[in-house]
């Protein structure tokens, strides 16, 4: 639905105007001690981790990247052990390596093709991406998450418009299907959907929140099925019920991680 060939345009315009939005709803600015923080999680959360993944979905299949894009559960794992001591356990790393399998085999085709700047920002979304995730649950001010979540997006997208002022042609004439697909991004696939995100980071920690991301491509396909009609093989039923088995047990940690956090969303 959107104009191709402008992947730093569209994640600014996926990430300013939202958080702009929420900012004008919550009526609050962030403290100057806050600033910095701030722009190191839009950076992560929205600048770099969107920009990277406009980048691969323009250059890769879409089953190549979400399979690139499913080792974000494993670094979290890894990031969050060293950055807030969360235990490493051989089923949490063997739920987040088998997730990776499970979506390979519901989205990878056969003939994927391995563009490498595709490759490598799918890689780099993920990284930055898992980065942030830790971090968000490391740094929590004593504000509603719905402020936070309007904090991050305004940050990420104040970092995402001088590179695309910069790096991309102006726009086209938009249509009202490129107006349609922006909009649908903004308000929901950024500003309602990052405020459950980040309550699911506070409430339940980020490896449990980030092992639901398996979830994606797994809703993908069945809608494709339910929807589409289009047919099921059994290597993706397989890669379904991995999925589902991944995302159990990596969930089944978030209760006890959320309650090392206050209701202020500071760790206890």
């Amino acid at each position: 639905m959107l104009p191709d060939g402008y992947p730093l345009t569209d994640a600014c315009l996926r990430a300013l105007p939202a958080g702009l939005l929420l900012m004008a709803v919550t009526r609050r600015v962030p403290p100057l001690d806050w600033i910095g923080k701030l722009l190191v999680l839009g950076a992560l959360n929205f600048a770099i981790f969107w920009a990277a993944l406009f980048v691969s979905a323009y250059r890769l299949p879409g089953g190549l990247a979400a399979t690139l894009g499913a080792v974000q559960p494993l670094i979290v794992l890894l990031f969050a052990h060293a950055a807030l001591g969360s235990p490493l356990t051989r089923r949490g790393l063997a739920a987040a390596t088998a997730g990776i399998g499970g979506v390979g085999l519901l989205v990878l085709g056969p003939r994927a093709e391995l563009d490498p700047i595709g490759v490598a920002a799918a890689l780099c979304g993920a990284l930055s991406m898992a980065c942030g995730v830790v971090l968000t649950r490391k740094w929590q001010p004593p504000v509603s998450t719905l402020t936070f979540c309007a904090w991050q997006l305004t940050a990420g997208g104040l970092l995402l418009l001088p590179a695309a002022l910069l790096a991309e042609p102006a726009l086209p004439q938009l249509t009202a299907v490129n107006m349609a697909g922006f909009v649908w991004l903004g308000l929901i696939g950024a500003a309602l959907t990052y405020f459950l995100w980040f309550r699911g980071i506070e409430r339940l920690g980020p490896s449990a929140v980030t092992g639901f991301g398996f979830l994606s491509p797994l809703t993908a396909v069945l809608l494709g099925w339910l929807v589409l009609g289009e047919s099921l093989t059994g290597p993706q039923l397989v890669g379904a019920v991995v999925v589902v088995t991944c995302v159990v047990i990596a969930s089944r940690a978030g209760p006890q991680q959320g309650r090392a956090t206050s209701r202020t969303g500071y760790r206890a």
